[in-house]
């Protein structure tokens, strides 16, 4: 028998989703005379057979054609495939229909079902199909196969759905193509949920009548089972899925026939223990009949359910596409839980425990799901125990999954375990997860903060259920507030309370808002009640995280986006609580306050409290009097403490309440006036008292240590508060002069002056810029800015070393203010304005050199743990407080302000340095090459040139085998790295690097006409590791530029020359190359032309040099014909026929904003070595111009070609000698090209002219 599935042309669906009416190839048509016997003989047979079943199809099908209005137009659906395409309003009629043609014809509408799953799976061959009663098995066995014809290009697959033997031919290209399953979109998924849903209708249509006909699901499990087990992707995944959901719809199936057969069993009960006088022997027939009928039938879908999960499950779990797995192991969680009698066992569960070692996620997540739905009812918890106590270990550990999708889910797991199984954890692992609150994953954090409150922090009941004698004043609030500092002070981890507090916010507001219960434990505690000096601490953080937290309404940083958008709900609730917190901490922040004014530590953190209220409320609610006790609060402690911390708090609550807008503003600003008054008046008695003209301070160490004190409270408020009209610069600036002319003042106080000194100007700047003021007070202004700049770098060689780095701290700040001012009036800003001097530059680098690329020489002793820790601590803090230093000289730097040629100097430590400061330099080599690439490139020649003249000076010229050396080489390796993989970006400065190479190169060659050695011929080894940055046409002006330093190319020859000969091969790709370059070259002598490199600029070529030096000319102009000569990059070894070659600009201009900030980050102490990373360089920038394309002939061969591999290169096979170099001197064999492919609008853009090997900068 013969079938074919409708065509589907008049439908909106897309083609390769479509069975094609066409006739299957002659030497695979399955043939026979009837359905039932014989094959047929004659293709008019065939024919007469096929026409006889189309025309029953038509019919049996012509009542379910289902319709559908698409732009205005009914579209008929014609197959199952298309209805069920249409949606699930289609489904249920088609389903009905589908049943009533079976009724009349099954054979024709199994063909329809079969052709529906081949459909589903994208299949865009046909089904033909014939029946099977008489051949053997071996038969049978030898037509499951699946094969290819060579010849048509198709396969074919054989496999028996009882009581046929299908055949199923599609293109040999399908295994590329997508499948519905797969396919992207919303109406795809729509198109999976409806397949879904068809499998469930069907079989609940089917329940009550042919569903037992023992031919219907024979055919269908046979054909699903046989699908999955095909080679090809999208059979299988239909296949998985069509089946597992089977066998779900036949679960229901059964739960169904067990309420059936209770309830016709209690009705028989009934019946029959009626009186013998009531009783009717008929109904009590009938009612054993039906519950015969009932007993029998669960054991027929039992034996289907058996078949689909032997024949389709135990093959396919283990599959190798991921989604088929995923599948499987999601059907299964959903059987244990609608059917635990049969699936909710360890013959079963075994499955989804193997699967949570899987290496996909997905896989792992859908066994997450599975059994969370399973451990969430309690009634089946008490048959997991055996598999608990088996994978209980790996579920613990799945908290840890690199995927955080599976971590919160498994935590989510385990906290199920632990609320329904008991003592399935232990307290080692409770422990453990308890610590998952302190992940930077906030959903991670959140579902361990959920698990820490009910399993630590909530109490079991109602309020009125907790002892009396742990109730206190706030009930079990209380008594969960005291085990949540228990379990921060535990942790250890006391500098992270804000990753706790956020973690429990979503489920612990309402202790964590209840304010009121920890200040009176704070303020209130009986005794015996009363909390430890450690506790208090915690509380403190507590209550000022928990207050910051409700007032901001985001997470803190590292936790989701910096700034949260709040809804309305959100906006309201953080109102509610900022009103909240105002109006209780108005009244009992004073008291705390006075309670801790003696520890420096909770007062400070106290006092950050005021910054979150609702101000108003102090004047809308009358609570004046309130302030007025705060105040007076934070006066005392002003007076008692000098700690930074403290005095910082302080001056803070000032400028917040000193607010003009308030309405407090005069009271707050009237405190101030009497504090600042009452500080500068001490200070002005004690340096009176102690000042001796001439001799400096006449004092004990007790007014040393009071005039210390005075000065780093006024210095505190000068932070943030204008002190101008106090005059203190003329009397600080007193003790300065003094210590750098005599050096007999304290180093203790000569710091807070400094400080206080620094302050006082930028607030005179600062009113200068806010209002004009006259060209005297100008003058005066910037000559004080000048000699405190003088000052500061007197300081650098204090033998103080924090008063020095804090001197270096405060003039490079000093500095970058200075040179940036945006004034409107030219005039001032040339009087503000300073640049640093040579000297004052040259003081600067030499102190960065000191200070931060000279280390310490450690101390070889036996230490204590403790020591060991401390011993950390300060290294830690010494290498922050180094990077520190390094930035502020690196911005400096990046932003004009000293020469950008004082790089040099920093990035020779780059590869000796690079985990701790790698990163600052690479940021600092950005910034200068995106402000200017030209002179960037010069920096860097400068730092390899000075390195190889030290080089040379210690190891000699010709010594190019020294590890010294090697580094330098290695560091010019790194540096290369750092253009990425845009070769048209960094063309200009790549090419500088190059031409500045060889000049140094050919130094000292051309007073005797260049027949002698050049003394730094070993540095174009160093810079042939940029060669490879270079594009293919710049790479001939390079060795054309080159060419002219050798004005005799025989004499270059012997190992001597080797560098060279290194350098020239690593410019050109192949040994033809430098024949015919060399060739033309002689010829062009010959004639007598000395013009052969002397390239005029109007045309493109290198220009012409007046002196003997050629150099590189640059033009700004940007030729429209670069465009058009531009073509569409190929793949795998295609010609660039018109490629624009390098010309470079004159003068670049700078495209980066002088407002930036340079970044530093993080430092890694295990960070590898920088070969794994390609540096890409302002990546997300555009290049400053296209450049103006070579007219003159450049080469036949436009080609574009890579430079040589270096041997860190693993897919690159050496063989051959380079010509002229030494036999142990090997050249790479040339490789298969990869060129990145573009579109062609892209390439039409100036940074798209070049490309690079994609196979080469991943291996770099």
């Amino acid at each position: 028998m013969i079938a074919k599935a409708y065509t589907t042309g008049n439908l909106p669906i897309q083609k390769e989703n479509v069975i094609h009416d066409e006739t299957v190839p002659e030497s695979t048509v399955q043939s026979g005379s009837s359905l039932r016997n014989g094959n047929l003989q004659t293709p008019s047979g065939k024919r007469k057979v096929q026409e006889q079943f189309a025309c029953r199809r038509r019919n049996s099908s012509r009542s379910r054609k289902s319709s559908q209005t698409q732009n205005g137009e009914v579209v008929e659906a014609v197959t199952l495939f298309e209805v069920v395409s249409m949606g699930k309003r289609a489904i249920q009629s088609v389903v009905d229909d589908w049943v009533e043609a079976y009724i009349q014809d099954r054979d024709v509408a199994l063909l329809d079902l079969i052709s529906f799953y081949i459909q589903c799976s994208g299949c865009q061959g046909m089904v033909t199909a014939e029946m099977f009663q008489s051949l053997c098995n071996s038969d049978v066995m030898q037509k499951m196969t699946e094969t290819f014809d060579e010849e048509t290009g198709l396969q074919y697959k054989k496999f028996m759905a009882y009581p046929w033997i299908l055949t199923v031919t599609w293109p040999v290209d399908m295994d590329n193509e997508d499948y519905p399953l797969i396919k992207p979109g919303s109406y795809w998924k729509k198109f999976k949920a409806n397949f879904c849903e068809f499998t469930a209708v069907l079989i609940q249509q089917c329940q009550n009548s042919i569903l037992y006909d023992s031919y219907l699901m024979d055919t269908v499990i046979s054909l699903l089972t046989g699908l999955a087990d095909s080679r090809v992707r999208a059979f299988r995944h239909t296949s998985t899925l069509a089946a597992l959901k089977l066998l779900t719809a036949l679960v229901r199936v059964n739960l169904n026939l067990d309420v059936s057969k209770c309830n016709a069993q209690r009705l028989y009960e009934v019946e029959k223990n009626r009186i013998s006088v009531k009783r009717t022997n008929h109904r009590l027939d009938q009612l054993e009949r039906k519950r015969k009928v009932y007993e029998q039938k669960p054991l027929e879908i039992e034996n289907m359910m058996n078949a689909i999960f032997k024949g389709t499950f135990l093959q396919r779990y283990r599959d190798v596409i991921p989604e088929i797995r995923a599948i499987c192991i999601e059907e299964i969680g959903s059987w244990m839980k609608m059917y635990p009698d049969t699936f909710l066992n360890d013959s079963y569960l075994k499955y989804i425990g193997w699967m949570l070692y899987d290496k996909q996620p997905e896989v792992r997540l859908k066994c997450l799901l599975g059994l969370q739905g399973i451990y969430n009812r309690k009634e089946l918890v008490s048959k997991m125990d055996l598999f608990t106590s088996r994978f209980k270990d790996r579920m613990v550990s799945m908290a840890l999954d690199k995927d955080h999708e599976v971590a919160v889910q498994a935590m989510k797991l385990l906290m199920l375990i632990a609320q329904n199984c008991e003592d399935a954890l232990s307290s080692e692992d409770c422990e453990t997860l308890f610590q998952f609150v302190y992940t930077m994953h906030r959903p991670l954090a959140v579902a361990a903060g959920e698990f820490l409150y009910k399993r630590l922090l909530s109490y079991p009941g109602t309020e009125e259920e907790v002892p009396s004698k742990r109730r206190g004043k706030f009930g079990a609030n209380t008594s969960s507030m005291r085990k949540l500092i228990k379990f921060f002070l535990e942790s250890e981890l006391h500098k992270h309370i804000t990753y706790l507090v956020d973690s429990l916010w979503d489920w612990a507001g309402g202790l964590l808002k209840d304010w009121d219960c920890m200040t009176t434990l704070l303020l209130e505690a009986a005794e015996g009640e009363a909390l430890s000096d450690a506790q208090e601490s915690a509380l403190i953080e507590i209550i000022f995280v928990t207050v910051r937290e409700a007032a901001e309404g985001h997470p803190p940083v590292g936790r989701g986006a910096a700034k949260k958008i709040l809804s309305a709900k959100e906006k309201k609730i953080q109102l509610e609580d900022c009103t909240k917190i105002t109006e209780h901490f108005i009244v009992v922040l004073p008291q705390l306050l006075a309670k801790y004014s003696a520890d420096a530590e909770k007062v400070a953190t106290l006092l950050q409290i005021p910054q979150y209220y609702d101000l108003d409320v102090y004047s809308t609610g009358r609570l004046e009097k309130h302030l007025d006790v705060l105040l007076q609060v934070v006066k005392g402690i002003v007076a008692e403490h000098s700690d930074a911390d403290v005095l910082e708090a302080c001056s803070r609550t000032y400028y917040i309440l000193c607010n003009e807008e308030l309405a407090i503003h005069r009271r707050a600003d009237l405190a101030r006036t009497q504090l600042i008054d009452d500080l500068v008046d001490k200070f002005n008695e004690l340096l009176d008292e102690s000042w001796h003209e001439g001799e400096g301070l006449c004092t004990d160490e007790e007014g040393i240590c009071q005039i210390y004190s005075t000065l780093r409270r006024i210095t505190a408020f000068h932070n943030a508060h204008d002190l101008t009209r106090w005059n203190l610069y003329g009397k600080i600036s007193k003790l300065l002069v003094f210590e750098m002319k005599h050096g007999s003042l304290p180093v203790q106080m000569i710091l807070p002056a400094l400080q206080c000194t620094y302050f006082a100007l930028l607030w005179q700047l600062s009113s200068v810029v806010e209002r004009s003021s006259s060209k005297e007070a100008l003058f005066a202004l910037s000559r004080e800015l000048r000699f405190f700049c003088q000052i500061c770098a007197c300081y650098f060689s204090h033998e103080d070393k924090d008063l020095s780095e804090k001197a270096f701290m405060i003039l490079c700040d000093l500095l970058m203010i200075l040179s940036h001012q945006a004034l409107d009036d030219d005039e001032t800003v040339g009087i503000i304005q300073y640049l640093p001097s040579t000297s004052l530059q040259s003081k600067m680098l030499l102190f960065i050199q000191d200070h931060v690329f000279t280390e310490e020489e450690e101390e070889i002793k036996d230490l204590t743990e403790e020591e060991e820790r401390e011993k950390e601590v300060y290294k830690l803090n010494d290498l922050h407080r180094r990077r520190s230093l390094l930035s502020a000289y690196c911005k400096l730097i990046v932003f004009a302000v000293v020469e950008m040629s004082a790089a040099a100097e920093i990035y020779k430590h780059y590869m000796k340095t690079y985990n701790d400061f790698g990163d600052i330099i690479k940021e600092t080599l950005s910034r200068m090459r995106l402000n200017n690439k030209i002179q960037s490139a010069k920096t860097l020649v400068l730092c390899l040139q000075q390195l190889f003249q030290k080089h040379t000076e210690t190891h000699g010229s010709t010594n190019s085998m020294d590890s010294s050396f090697t580094n330098i080489k290695e560091l010019a390796r790194r540096f290369s790295l750092t253009f990425g993989w845009d070769q048209v970006k960094s063309r200009e400065s790549v090419a500088m690097i190059h031409k500045e190479g060889i000049e140094f190169a050919f130094q000292g060659a051309a007073g005797v006409e260049g027949k002698c050695l050049p003394p730094n011929l070993s540095f174009l080894l160093i810079i042939s590791e940029f060669s490879n940055k270079l594009l293919k046409p710049d790479k001939r002006l390079v060795y054309g530029y080159l060419q002219r330093y050798i004005t005799e190319p025989a004499s270059c020859r012997g190992d001597e020359w080797h560098p060279l000969i290194w350098y020239r091969n690593s410019l050109l790709a192949n040994e033809d190359e430098v024949n015919s370059i060399i060739s033309s070259s002689r010829e062009s002598s010959i004639g007598g032309s000395k013009t052969s490199f002397k390239r005029k600029l109007s045309n493109g070529f290198l220009p012409e040099t007046t002196n003997k030096t050629p150099g590189f000319q640059c033009t700004p102009e940007i030729s429209a014909a670069a465009g058009k000569r531009r073509k569409r990059l190929k793949s795998h070894n295609t010609s660039l026929q018109e490629y624009p070659p390098f010309h470079c600009p004159a003068q670049l201009k700078r495209r980066c904003s002088s407002q930036d900030v340079i970044k530093t980050e993080d430092f890694s102490v295990d960070g590898g070595p920088e070969d794994v990373d390609v540096d890409v360089v302002g990546a997300d920038l555009v290049c400053d111009g296209a450049y103006q394309p070579c007219i003159g002939p450049i080469g036949a061969d436009q080609s574009l070609e890579t430079s040589p591999p270096r041997s860190c290169c693993a897919r690159s096979s050496w063989r051959g000698q380079i010509k002229g170099g030494s036999p142990a001197q090997l050249v790479p064999a040339k490789e298969e090209e990869h060129v990145l492919q573009a579109p062609a609008e892209e390439l039409l853009t100036p940074q798209a002219i070049g490309t690079v090997n994609a196979d080469y900068a991943a291996g770099d």
